[in-house]
């Protein structure tokens, strides 16, 4: 009966990779972003009550300049609204080699992290 869990689980497992690798993201149209030299700098705006008091108390910015590194900007400047995670992998991959290994948790890591900070959201 083990066994047929262990199975299972796994099973399970390959379905959301696979499920996460077909999702499509798409850049998050409030953050201001550029590009210089294939680098990208995504700007935040420190808005709410904290940010503002922080503002005028210890000057922190109103706006925080995010830069990506060579393998996020990559990734970034690849995000259409058209092209999967699983597309973007293969992109990746062109360009970076073994460099990029372990390839898809890095991506699925990374489009973790754009997600909960708001710079994607995914197509429906």
């Amino acid at each position: 009966m083990k066994r047929l869990n262990q199975n299972t689980e796994q099973s399970n497992k390959d379905k959301f990779k696979d499920n996460y690798l077909d999702k499509i993201p798409v850049r998050n149209g409030d953050f201001a972003w550029t590009e210089n030299n294939g680098l990208v700098t995504v700007q935040q705006e420190n808005t709410g009550v904290y940010n503002t008091l922080a503002q005028k108390f210890f000057k922190s910015p109103r706006v925080s300049n995010v830069d990506l590194d060579k393998f996020g900007s990559f990734v970034w400047l690849q995000i259409d609204g058209e092209r999967s995670i699983y597309e973007i992998g293969v992109l990746v991959k062109a360009k970076f080699g073994k460099d990029a290994e372990p390839l898809y948790e890095r991506l699925a890591k990374y489009f973790y992290t754009l997600e909960n900070v708001h710079f994607v959201s995914y197509k429906k």
